[in-house]
């Protein structure tokens, strides 16, 4: 709707990429408005239907430590949901593949955490069982990389019914082998980052701020590697249409940022397995397509660590009877050292901030 609106108001012929920073903008602003709008009246609505968290860990400790966070709402990755896809569509170019698939991501793994989220809410249960919930998750991913390894194949056209033409001519559909190693591979980044995500959000604020530092460093690369000039003179993969993904992705930062607004300490609402799928998924699949998802591991190295203690302290005491760490995930075991939470909090969005900056720099010098 935007791009429409500015392009009606422009001089007769000028094209739509001198609006893209125009349109970031917008998406990071009116997603951050629409989720300190919506957040509220969310809160709410899962108040009344008394959706709240429910404190049942296998860990006294834990549960004595987050004893004061019992029935505070939750599933609220609904309204962050809600805020990034209007927000993408409303400044999106909605002629964009990327686009399209990336909030067919955020849909599809928003849906599976809010079932996730009602399973776990409304029965004894804590959440769908390990095997249907990776089972999910792998039929989106899979289906998400077919679709990555497909655009990454297009060649870079113009528009118009000449450049149609030429398409059917020049598009060379890829082999059976390069597609199967891609979308696995895609659809292993899809699933590490979604989980990833949904790990560290254990504390107030701390996995939210930490998919803000992420994300901004991810929308700027997006905006970068769509641009010709800048992504040859900074040595990039050029990708077609990457500058829609910085509208996405700015509309995540922005809805995310909103977000915290009420989930910062003490928190007025948790966002789920609904926000914290989606919001990992939508990091995942910008990394991928930019082709920069070995960078998404040091950008995003606190979900990574975050991952390295679960896997770590299981590994070890399955094999040893011995914990590495007093708790995982890592933001646990800091709790149970006797830091206080928002500390702990704070120093981890210190330390996300820094790695992605230091993920830009990478790129940039």
């Amino acid at each position: 709707m935007l791009l429409w609106l500015l392009r009606s108001l422009a001089p007769a012929g000028e094209q739509s990429a001198p609006f893209l920073t125009l349109r970031i903008a917008a998406a990071a602003i009116l997603s951050f408005t629409a989720a300190v709008a919506l957040g509220p009246f969310a809160i709410r609505w899962l108040r009344r239907r008394k959706i709240g968290e429910r404190i049942d860990s296998p860990s006294e400790t834990l549960n004595q430590l987050h004893a004061g966070k019992k029935d505070t709402p939750t599933m609220g990755g609904l309204f962050v949901l809600a805020a990034v896809i209007a927000a993408a569509l409303l400044c999106g170019d909605p002629s964009s593949g990327l686009l399209w698939l990336g909030l067919l991501a955020a849909f599809s793994f928003g849906v599976i955490g809010i079932v996730d989220d009602y399973t776990k809410l409304t029965t004894s249960r804590r959440g769908m069982s390990a095997r249907v919930k990776l089972l999910a998750l792998t039929l989106v991913s899979i289906n998400l990389g077919v679709g990555l390894t497909l655009l990454s194949t297009l060649p870079e056209l113009g528009s118009g019914p000449a450049d149609l033409e030429q398409l059917a001519v020049t598009w060379q559909v890829p082999t059976l082998s390069f597609m199967l190693a891609g979308t696995l591979w895609r659809a292993f980044v899809l699933i590490a980052s979604t989980n990833a995500v949904n790990l560290t959000d254990g504390l107030d604020g701390l996995a939210a701020g930490c998919v803000v530092c992420a994300g901004t460093a991810l929308s700027a690369l997006a905006y970068l590697s769509g641009h010709r000039i800048m992504a040859a003179h900074l040595a990039i993969p050029h990708v077609i249409g990457a500058g829609e993904l910085a509208v996405l992705g700015a509309a995540m930062v922005g809805a995310t940022l909103g977000f915290l607004w009420f989930n910062a300490s003490p928190a007025q609402v948790f966002m789920g397995d609904a926000g914290s799928l989606p919001l990992g998924g939508l990091l995942a699949f910008i990394a991928l397509a930019i082709r920069q998802e070995w960078l998404l591991a040091l950008i995003g190295g606190v979900f990574v660590a975050e991952t390295l203690s679960v896997i770590l302290q299981v590994g070890s005491f399955k094999l040893t009877g011995r914990r590495i760490f007093a708790c995982s995930p890592l933001h646990h075991h800091f709790q149970f050292r006797g830091m206080p939470e928002t500390r702990i909090v704070i120093r981890f969005w210190i330390v996300a901030a820094l790695l992605a900056i230091a993920g830009m720099a990478t790129v940039l010098f």
